[in-house]
């Protein structure tokens, strides 16, 4: 199935269906009185996370839901059926904004979380709602209330706790095969990985966590070259980022220092709180690098990252294709995602949201 993490949609809930003024009208009972029933509610539309879908290629093609309209009322004290509720299934980690604003309308990272996204418009009154002791014979009814609408714009961003940074061939694919299950496209040329993969690290039977890999970055990047920034958005809700550095490329006029300063100043340009998470080295294909040269080109590549980054964070040499230190790094992962705080869902943490809908159930 192709992999499809964005789409525009428009929806509409259901109008109220209106009220009727109607009389009660019996053989031997002259003047009956009102009896006109109310209209029923329009349908409404929900959004509900459903973990058995990974990918939002159902909005791909259908982009209009229009919930269905109530019905009017009629005599005899009869009130109109309510419309049917359209129910929007996504898969779990999707984002909702309103498409002509950018408001932030609905977030949803647990399965079966339910959302309200438009509500039905309310159905208008009878004159049975009108009659008093000055008026006996009400002609008045009310109009149902319209359904609101919206355009919207879904993203869907990848629940993991770990995600993976790096160049293209810096050896992400091959990581998550040597930690995980996960078996994504390893080859020798650049961009083997087209959309993201997930893979599930066991540290033991009770403990595991979640990882990440996502197509590589090229300087450029912000600006489009390669295949742009346009999949960081699955980093966004990882709580440590492994930053994948090749110290063996083939080019020989490459710098790794340069290269690995240049991939963070394209994650800065994209979202400088992604950035500013906690952010590991894992210098990778050791084993292109002789026995006795590996700690002291590991030792001058961290140096020289140091002083032009001012990285502080902690690194790690490993060589993913035979898994040497692979182990290390997963239980040190496991140890610091355990003291670490879950992340929030998107717009907990800003008191100044105001969003008029949708609303949880």
């Amino acid at each position: 199935m192709k992999f499809i993490d964005e789409a525009k949609v428009y929806i509409k809930a259901g109008d109220g269906g209106n009220g009727v003024a109607s009389f009660r009208r019996e053989k031997y009972i002259p003047m009956g009185g009102p009896d006109g029933g109310d209209g029923g509610r329009g349908g409404s539309i929900y959004m509900v996370a459903d973990r058995n879908l990974n990918t939002l290629v159902d909005y791909r093609y259908t982009r209009k839901f229009l919930a269905q309209r109530g019905e009017n009322g009629r005599g005899s004290d009869c009130y109109g059926a309510a419309g049917e509720d359209i129910i929007m299934r996504v898969p779990v980690g999707t984002v909702v904004y309103d498409l002509n604003t950018e408001e932030l309308l609905a977030d949803l990272p647990q399965d079966g979380m339910k959302v309200l996204l438009a509500q039905g418009g309310k159905g208008g009154l009878g004159n049975i709602h009108f009659k008093s002791s000055v008026n006996r014979s009400p002609r008045k009814c009310t109009k149902g209330e319209e359904g609101q609408e919206f355009e919207l714009r879904m993203e869907l961003r990848v629940l993991a706790d770990v995600g993976l940074l790096g160049l293209p061939n810096a050896g992400k694919s091959t990581f998550i095969r040597a930690v995980s299950a996960a078996r994504p496209k390893v080859a020798d040329y650049p961009f083997t990985t087209m959309h993201p993969n997930l893979g599930v690290v066991r540290v033991d039977d009770n403990r595991s966590f979640v990882i990440a890999d996502v197509p590589g970055l090229i300087e450029g990047a912000a600006d489009g070259a390669g295949l742009g920034i346009r999949f960081l958005k699955h980093l966004q809700r990882t709580r440590v980022l492994l930053h994948l550095v090749d110290l063996a490329p083939f080019d020989p006029e490459a710098d790794p220092v340069r290269d690995a300063h240049a991939i963070v100043q394209e994650l800065e340009k994209y979202d400088p709180s992604l950035a500013a998470k906690p952010r590991w080295l894992l210098l990778n294909k050791l084993d292109l690098i002789p026995e006795e040269e590996r700690q002291q080109q590991v030792d001058d590549f961290v140096a020289a990252y140091r002083q032009l980054s001012g990285f502080d964070g902690l690194h790690f040499a490993i060589a993913a294709i035979s898994g040497e230190g692979c182990k290390t790094i997963t239980y040190a992962l496991m140890e610091a995602l355990e003291h670490m705080e879950p992340p929030l869902p998107l717009g907990d943490d800003d008191d100044e949201t105001d969003s008029p809908a949708p609303v949880q159930e």
